[in-house]
C-alpha cells in the first residue's frame, strides 16, 4: 500500500508539470509568458515543484543509482512494448504516448523512493546510510 501513495505522489508531481491537456504548469506558465502576465504565484509554483523533483531525482538516483535507473527504464520500455504488441495499448495519438511515457516516469520515481524498502524484503538486509558524508 505505501507503494501505492507514492506512485500517486510521483504521478501527481509528473501530470502537475507537464501533461498533454491544458491543465500543467507548463501550459500555465506558457500561457502567462505569451500574455504578459507572469507573476510570484508562478515562480512559487515552479519551486515547489522543482523541490518535489529534487526530491524524488535524489532519492531515487540515492537508492537506484545510473544502472537501477537504466534498468528500470529499460523494464518500463519492455512492458509497454509488450503491451502495446498485445493490443492492450494503443499509439494512434501523441497524447497518448504522452501518457504512457508520464506514467512510467512515475513508477521509475516510485521504485526510486521504495527501492530500500523492497531491497529490504528481497533480501533481508537493511542499508545505513552514514550521516557524515
Amino acid at each position: 500500500m505505501s507503494f501505492l501513495w507514492r506512485y500517486i505522489c510521483s504521478l501527481a508531481l509528473v501530470a502537475a508539470t507537464y501533461n498533454p491537456t491544458d491543465y500543467s504548469f507548463f501550459h500555465w506558465v506558457r500561457q502567462a509568458i505569451a500574455a504578459g502576465t507572469v507573476g510570484p504565484e508562478h515562480f512559487l509554483a515552479g519551486v515547489v515543484l522543482l523541490i518535489g523533483w529534487a526530491i524524488l531525482i535524489v532519492a531515487t538516483r540515492s537508492s537506484l543509482g545510473t544502472l537501477g535507473a537504466i534498468l528500470g527504464a529499460a523494464l518500463f520500455g519492455a512492458a509497454v512494448w509488450l503491451l502495446y504488441d498485445l493490443g492492450w495499448l494503443e499509439s494512434a495519438s501523441v497524447s497518448a504516448v504522452t501518457w504512457i511515457v508520464l506514467v512510467c516516469v512515475a513508477g521509475l520515481l516510485a521504485i526510486g523512493l521504495c527501492w530500500a524498502h523492497i531491497w529490504r524484503r528481497i533480501t533481508g538486509q537493511v542499508d545505513v546510510v552514514d550521516g557524515d558524508r
